[in-house]
């Protein structure tokens, strides 16, 4: 504490808060105490049935009056009357009489209550209350998280209020920007699928490389896809796709690499954001292919269900990779009669790439 008062405005709550200075007026040298003047008429949460758990907390009315509700009973202070609250008792403070009312209060030991007050200020700057005094919802859940152990509303039941605040803070971090850290606590998906194809990588390399090509053979999962011309460094192709889970995705793709018949890289950006990498390696089979697909769900449903349903989202990928597997080499052979493990070629019926 400094050594004079300090106001620190709440309008969002109706009051403004004074700090009173260390040693003066019941303050302690030691910080076991802290004594603070609210003047206004309250509204709002802190109106709400309250207990602190460990601090006790007396009001001296200075001017006006307050209504306290404690143990059953309403006592109405006036000018003058002063009243204590034990600690741990439920208890509520009400304005009472029509004009604003400045009430001391003095709270033993002081604990987290100055911060908790500067909290109040800062909401209420940032707009972080209702018209009415409440918080917004993930201001409150950050209150309940910071000071929930000295303090808290009687309803509803603690354990409840815990849960809800852990949950909305949960979705607010989805909803920013993913961060390294974000990443480490799991919203990153790092895929790795390889498999061989009976076909020369060149003639895989012009079909993977081909997006337009994949309604046609990675099928169900790709539904539609649109470029803005033919396969080449900086080219934009638009997805859409589903999984085995009732969800569609939406994605920009935009080509970062291409080396024919070996890689092709592209920076993926929409409902999944990250980058994709098709390596292409002869084999004796034919050709060794890898998929690399390493993003990060920026679709709010997918990253609220990320933490949960992470096994049900590697399965659906696990699905949709299966799905090209059976696909892309029947896709190879039928379009540019390459030539299987067997010597043979096979040629069918080419499927026209879809128009721009």
């Amino acid at each position: 504490m400094s050594q004079r008062d300090e106001r620190l405005d709440a309008r969002g709550l109706g009051v403004e808060v004074v700090l009173r200075p260390t040693g003066q007026h019941g303050g302690d040298e030691d910080g076991a105490q802290l004594t603070f003047d609210v003047i206004g008429e309250a509204k709002g949460f802190i109106t709400l049935p309250h207990v602190h758990t460990s601090q006790a907390e007396r009001y001296e009315v200075i001017a006006g009056q307050m209504r306290l509700r404690l143990a059953g009973r309403t006592y109405l202070l006036r000018a003058g009357d002063c009243m204590e609250t034990p600690a741990g008792t439920a208890h509520t403070q009400l304005p009472a009489g029509s004009e604003p009312a400045h009430i001391r209060v003095t709270v033993r030991p002081a604990g987290s209550t100055e911060a908790f007050l500067r909290r109040l200020a800062e909401m209420s700057a940032a707009g972080q209350f209702t018209r009415g005094g409440m918080p917004r919802p993930v201001a409150a859940a950050r209150l309940i998280r910071d000071f929930a152990d000295a303090g808290h509303g009687t309803i509803p039941p603690m354990s409840l209020q815990h849960v809800l605040s852990r949950v909305i803070l949960w979705v607010a971090e989805c909803e920013q920007p993913l961060t390294w850290g974000a990443r480490r606590l799991g919203r990153e998906y790092v895929f790795v699928d390889e498999w061989e194809v009976a076909a020369a990588p060149r003639a895989v390399y012009d079909v993977l490389a081909e997006e337009r090509t994949y309604p046609h053979w990675w099928r169900p999962v790709y539904i539609d896809v649109v470029t803005d011309g033919p396969p080449a460094v900086g080219r934009i192709a638009h997805q859409h796709f589903k999984g085995r889970l009732p969800y569609h995705l939406r994605t920009l793709s935009r080509i970062v690499r291409l080396d024919p018949g070996e890689v092709i890289e592209a920076d993926v950006e929409g409902d999944l954001h990250g980058h994709g990498t098709w390596t292409l390696t002869p084999s004796a089979g034919g050709t060794h292919v890898r998929f690399d697909w390493n993003v990060h769900a920026d679709r709010l449903l997918l990253r609220i269900l990320t933490p949960l349903l992470r096994p049900a989202l590697r399965a659906n990928h696990n699905w949709a990779i299966a799905r090209a597997i059976e696909g892309l080499e029947p896709y190879v052979l039928a379009t540019t009669g390459a030539t299987t493990l067997n010597g043979d070629t096979r040629q069918a019926e080419r499927h026209p790439a879809h128009a721009n």
